[in-house]
């Protein structure tokens, strides 16, 4: 019969073997995550080889924005950021004329900012901030199975996905993602403008 001081050094051999290493304990890589959240997006990169659907309702090729430089932006009605359509709508403005469109994606996930009919959406867009850029349905950004195309492929391009209203990516002339902006960045911010200058050239 085995003395009680080798059952007890016995036993705490058997808890060190099955104690966790520091590498199980290390921060998972925040950006292999979307890999697995995004396996049915599209093989493509290319937010171009997409549709999507406009605030009206109607179908939209996104290839009609091939050639152009756009900047795709999650906005909601009621947030504190939406002062900034009026910046998304100068930007538009200012550059359409160099091949450059802003794309408005109203989306409700982010503090039920957004609850309004697309309807309202576009009456909203149009009164108060005069809106003319192309704005399209709301959508889900957020990974899962409701995510919408089109942020499916920026999510997997870019690693990153909208934290909250006004995220904006830059999308190239190929339609591939160029860089990923939080909400606090402004769009008359230099750092923008100049990102969107250089991908027009």
């Amino acid at each position: 019969m085995k003395s009680p001081t080798i059952l007890i050094f016995s036993a705490l051999l058997a808890l060190t073997a099955c104690a966790p290493t520091p590498a199980d304990n290390a921060p998972k890589s925040v950006a292999a995550a979307p890999a697995t959240e995004q396996a049915a997006a599209p093989a493509s990169n290319s937010v171009y080889d997409l549709e999507a659907t406009s605030i009206d309702g109607g179908k939209v090729s996104m290839a009609d924005y091939k050639g152009k430089v756009t900047l795709i932006v999650n906005v909601a009605s009621r947030c504190g950021y939406t002062g900034q359509y009026a910046g998304l709508q100068k930007l538009h403005t200012e550059m359409a004329d160099k091949g450059f469109a802003v794309l408005g994606f109203p989306s409700n996930e982010f503090g039920g900012q957004e609850p309004g009919s697309e309807a309202d959406i576009k009456q909203f867009c149009s009164s108060k901030f005069g809106v003319d850029f192309p704005m399209f349905s709301k959508v889900e950004t957020k990974a899962g199975s409701g995510q919408s195309p089109v942020y499916a492929a920026l999510t997997q391009a870019t690693g990153d996905q909208p934290s909250w209203n006004f995220c904006k990516y830059l999308v190239g002339k190929d339609g591939a993602p160029i860089a990923f902006y939080k909400s606090g960045t402004r769009p008359g911010s230099a750092e923008l403008r100049e990102a969107i200058e250089a991908a027009l050239q």
